[in-house]
């Protein structure tokens, strides 16, 4: 891996804090350690005697599995820490959490937490790179990071003028916002659909187009990114008020094989998970030749390698 270049932000906050040059030196690093993933020995030592701490402060499956292995391949020592049973419960504060997390030697924090803003609140006080794994319904900038790297792969090394869409619960999500300044980098055009109650109003000053129609959508993308209703973040489900039905939802935004059809070219389609089989997608179009979604899972590996190797000689 060459080391003369670097990313201009000593950590990884957010997409909003990246260019242009970040993003395409973040994606060709990745490409070198996709190769060294599909080799026999899938080991590097980039990160001999590094020490990274996973902080989750919220639950998380594929997200903190895809960071510790990343970690793992490049031969870094990795500490997880949960919340759950933590001096947390103590109301012990993020800062003291964290400093004294620090104060045994580690290098590079990997945090996820519940509240936007959190990892900007403590890059200001600690001097270890610090990476976004989520924060809140603000921003999930690894996942975007992934999600350009398998459109790149998918459809072409260019996204300028590719038509993406990105259809589900906007309101809720953390990866709509992310993907969506990571595709606008890129040069995309990009679509959000949903429903209005799901879509907020500012979305438009960020260049994005709205719709309110799937099968419209359809039609204009090249790209289809389908996002999960997050009932976890609306409320129990019997006090869902954002759409009547989970059932008249997927009559108007579920995403089937009839539906895709409609198209006159094949759609690349995407899925951050975990999905909602039946719901915002069906089983056939998720297991189809249309879907990367496993490839999706297999690039976070090695995008977020790129990451922490990047952030790591940034340190260094």
């Amino acid at each position: 891996m060459s080391e003369s270049s670097t990313l201009s932000q000593r950590s990884l906050l957010g997409i909003r804090g990246l260019t242009r040059a970040d993003v395409d030196l973040i994606h060709a690093t990745a490409r070198e350690f996709k190769d060294v993933l599909n080799r026999p020995i899938k080991k590097v030592p980039s990160l001999r005697d590094f020490t990274v701490a996973n902080l989750f402060f919220e639950n998380s499956t594929r997200t903190r599995l895809s960071f510790e292995l990343a970690e793992k391949r490049l031969s870094a020592d990795v500490v997880n820490f949960s919340a759950a049973g933590s001096s947390v419960k103590k109301w012990e504060t993020l800062v003291d959490t964290v400093n004294n997390i620090l104060a045994m030697k580690v290098d590079m924090v990997v945090m996820r937490h519940p509240h936007p803003g959190a990892h900007h609140f403590l890059a200001s006080k600690v001097e270890v790179p610090i990476v976004n794994a989520g924060d809140g319904t603000h921003e999930h900038p690894t996942q975007a990071l992934l999600d350009t790297f398998s459109l790149r792969q998918s459809l072409s090394e260019d996204l300028a003028g590719k038509n993406i869409a990105i259809v589900g619960d906007i309101q809720h999500s953390r990866v709509a916002l992310s993907n969506i300044w990571a595709l606008k980098l890129l040069g995309a055009n990009v679509r959000v659909c949903g429903p209005q109650t799901l879509i907020p109003k500012h979305l438009k000053e960020l260049g994005v187009e709205v719709s309110h129609d799937l099968d419209d959508t359809i039609r204009w993308a090249d790209a289809l990114n389908m996002l999960r209703i997050q009932l976890e973040r609306q409320g129990s489900e019997e006090s869902v008020r954002f759409f009547p039905t989970l059932r008249e939802y997927t009559m108007r935004f579920g995403l089937t094989l009839e539906r895709l059809n409609q198209s006159s070219k094949p759609l690349t389609i995407m899925h951050p998970g975990p999905i909602n089989r039946g719901v915002e997608i069906s089983s056939e179009v998720a297991d189809s030749e249309h879907s990367i979604i496993l490839d999706q899972v297999e690039n976070g590996v090695a995008v977020r390698m790129a990451v922490l190797y990047l952030l790591a000689q940034k340190r260094g």
